[in-house]
Parts: structure tokens; C-alpha cells; sequence
């Protein structure tokens, strides 16, 4: 047997593969590798497919200065608009514009290190006004926030906190330096004593190793998370991050791969920088992700809903929400 069917019938045992497995995995064929990790997520999660949209609900003039944002104050990007909480009756029309579509996840995501508890009492009625007026599933992504404030928004009825730890612990130093990696892993626990689920992944091509690309998806096995988003870095011109190479579609399967063998129930979630792959995400789909952002992200144009729709039913997945 290969190493690839050994680590699969590792897998299918109920053990976990080591850190140093997942690394052997960076040199074994890929088409046997991703061929391998998709069955791996039938086995796990069936044909279910996790998909969210995501609106920019506070725009602009973030004081974190991560190189890869548009919207940090820190640097001269084209993304000039900044405009602070969206109204409640905003949030609601978006809402019911992506149930409408069959979309049953809606994530209101806001610039800034963390919303002030003023935002949050504002944002609080929002979430009750669209439980009220639809059935879609509530996921926030606001910062930094501290367990008695995701108390406040789990009460108002968001059932998911995203949290993206970005990179390992060991490069996180380079992405970012107004907050650290431990305050991420803080707030994700904070999320998760509240009684919430959480959503957390990171942004491949910044610089990283495929080492850093397995010590973060360790980590966040060790957290107990299991909607991993997996963005691709789009290179925004006035960034530092500005003249990274954009990474090969082959790359990025095989990184989604080697997730579904660290974390084979996971629901991997393309996010970020799926429009530029050049098959909006197929190969991927087929080889051990599951999940995605569909429609455009904070500043970027993403992949339409209905595009997405055609392409899960080509594929033959069934659009259902994850508890996970």
C-alpha cells in the first residue's frame, strides 16, 4: 500500500495523522493525494455543502495594520469607502435578499479591531430584527471580542463566530503586529465558553511554509473547530503583500487536501480569493473542500450565488446547513 492509503486507513480507524504525516503528504502525487482526500470527505460528510454569504457590515480605517487588508488605515489602497455600522434595515434587506436565493448562512463581518459595546448593542437588535423576518443562520465576525460580549450576541440569536488565526503561530508575527496570535486564540475560546460555534482558517500565499500551513490547521484541530475557511491571498496593490506571487491552482488542492486528512469531518471552506483560481473552485471541491463564501467578499468581486448553485449541482453536492 502507499503512504496515502496507509494514512487513509488510519483515518477511517478513528486515529488522527502527526504533524509529521501530514508533512510527508507535501511530496506524494497529487492527483492520488486529492483523488484520496476527497473520498476521505464523502466518508466524513457525505455531499453536504456548508455555504455562507458574507457583507461588509463597517467599513475602512481598521487600526490593525495585517498586510494583506484593503481597509487597514496603515496603508494607501484603492479601497477609499469607509462607512461605520450598517443600519439594522440594511443588514435585514441583505439577509433576505440571500435567503431568497437559497443561501442559510449570512455572516456580518466589520473593520476594526473589535466593535465597542455601543456597536454591539446596535448590532444585537439587528440580529433579533432578522431572526425575527427570516430562517437564515447568523454569523458575526466583529474582532476581538471578550466571552460576556458573545454571550450578548449568541442571546440575540447568531449561532457562529468566525476568527481567522491567518497563519501558525510562528508566522503570524509577520502578518500583523497591532494584535498577536494569542488574542486570536483567546477570542476563539471566549466564542466557545458562550456556548458558540466557531469558524476559523487562514490566508495561504502570504510567505508561509507548508509547515506553517499544517502547524495552523493542527491548531485549529486542537481547537475543536470544524469550518476552516481557506482564502487565497489576492495581491491588493498598495499592501505590503502587493507583489506576492499568486498561488497555482495545484497548490491550493494541495493544501485542501492535507486539511481533510488532518481534520477528515471538517467542513474546508473556500473563502477569499476563489474568483482568481480560474475554475472558480472545482478542483478544490474535488479534492476535500466542501464549504465556500459564495457572492462578493468585503472588497473584492467573489463568485456569484447562482454561479455556485449550477456548479454544487454539477458536482453533486446538496446545499444543507453544517451544525458543525
Amino acid at each position: 500500500m502507499s503512504l496515502i492509503s496507509d494514512l487513509k486507513e488510519k483515518i477511517y480507524s478513528g486515529a488522527k495523522i502527526t504533524r509529521k504525516e501530514a508533512i510527508s503528504l507535501l511530496k506524494e502525487p497529487l492527483e492520488e493525494l486529492t483523488r484520496t482526500a476527497n473520498e476521505i470527505r464523502s466518508e466524513f460528510c457525505g455531499n453536504t455543502f456548508d455555504m455562507c454569504t458574507i457583507i461588509n457590515g463597517k467599513c475602512g480605517k481598521c487600526s490593525e495594520d495585517c498586510k494583506y487588508c484593503a481597509q487597514s488605515a496603515h496603508y494607501h489602497t484603492a479601497c477609499e469607502e469607509t462607512y461605520p455600522l450598517l443600519s439594522t434595515e440594511e443588514l435585514l434587506k441583505h439577509a433576505k435578499h440571500n435567503e431568497e436565493r437559497g443561501v442559510l448562512r449570512y455572516s456580518i463581518v466589520t473593520s476594526g479591531k473589535r466593535l465597542s459595546d455601543g456597536e454591539i448593542e446596535q448590532v444585537c437588535e439587528s440580529i433579533r430584527e432578522i431572526k425575527r423576518k427570516t430562517d437564515i443562520q447568523i454569523c458575526v465576525s466583529f474582532g476581538l471580542l471578550n466571552e460576556e460580549q458573545f454571550r450578548k450576541i449568541k442571546e440575540a440569536g447568531a449561532s457562529r463566530v468566525h476568527c481567522n488565526l491567518e497563519a501558525s503561530k510562528n508566522f503570524f508575527p509577520q502578518v500583523c503586529t497591532t494584535h498577536t496570535y494569542e488574542e486570536k486564540i483567546e477570542t476563539i475560546k471566549a466564542a466557545q465558553r458562550a456556548g458558540l460555534s466557531v469558524c476559523s482558517g487562514g490566508i495561504m500565499g502570504l510567505g508561509e511554509t507548508m509547515e506553517d500551513r499544517v502547524d495552523m490547521a493542527i491548531a485549529i484541530r486542537e481547537l475543536g473547530v470544524k469550518s476552516i475557511p481557506v482564502n487565497l491571498l489576492n495581491p491588493i496593490p498598495g499592501t505590503p503583500y502587493e507583489n506576492n506571487r499568486v498561488l497555482p491552482n495545484d497548490e491550493l488542492c494541495r493544501i485542501i487536501a492535507i486539511y481533510r486528512f488532518l481534520i477528515p469531518d471538517a467542513f474546508i471552506r473556500l473563502a477569499g480569493g476563489r474568483g482568481i483560481v480560474g475554475d472558480q473552485g472545482k478542483k478544490c471541491f474535488q479534492s476535500g473542500a466542501n464549504a465556500a463564501i459564495s457572492g462578493d467578499m468585503l472588497t473584492t468581486a467573489g463568485i456569484t450565488v447562482e454561479t455556485d448553485m449550477k456548479l454544487l449541482q454539477d458536482l453533486n453536492f446538496e446545499v444543507r446547513l453544517s451544525e458543525k
